[in-house]
C-alpha cells in the first residue's frame, strides 16, 4: 500500500467575493430614502425615522462618582485602589469606620466613604 497523503481542498464561500463597503453602503442609501411618513401621508421623512419608536422609560439613576457603594464584585481595581490591604508597611484606616484600607485607596471598601 502507498502512503498517499489527502490533499484538502478549500473553497471559500460565495459570500467571501462580496464588498462588505458596498453593502453597508446600499444599506445607509436605503434607510435613507425619502417615503411618505405613515402618519401624515402629505408629508415625506427618511425611511430610517420609520423604524425609530418613542418610548417613555423610568427615569435613570444618575451614577455619582464621588460615593462608592462596594458590592464585593470588583476585589482588585487600579481606578480605587486595591482591597490588598497589606501596602509594603504603609498602613492606612478609613476615615468613618476605621476599617484598614490600602493606602491608595480613593474609597473604603466596607462602608463607601470617600478619602483623601
Amino acid at each position: 500500500m502507498e502512503n498517499r497523503q489527502r490533499k484538502i481542498i478549500w473553497q471559500p464561500h460565495t459570500l467571501t467575493f462580496s464588498t462588505p463597503d458596498l453593502t453597508l453602503k446600499r444599506f445607509s442609501f436605503w434607510l435613507g430614502d425619502i417615503v411618505p411618513d405613515p402618519n401624515n401621508k402629505e408629508e415625506t421623512m427618511p425611511r430610517l425615522m420609520t423604524y425609530i419608536e418613542e418610548k417613555d422609560f423610568a427615569p435613570t439613576q444618575v451614577i455619582d462618582d464621588d460615593s462608592y457603594e462596594p458590592s464585593g464584585a470588583v476585589l482588585k481595581s487600579g481606578l480605587y485602589g486595591s482591597t490588598d490591604t497589606d501596602s509594603g508597611g504603609q498602613t492606612k484606616f478609613c476615615s468613618e469606620c476605621g476599617e484598614k484600607i490600602s493606602a491608595s485607596a480613593r474609597f473604603c471598601t466596607e462602608c463607601g466613604a470617600g478619602q483623601e
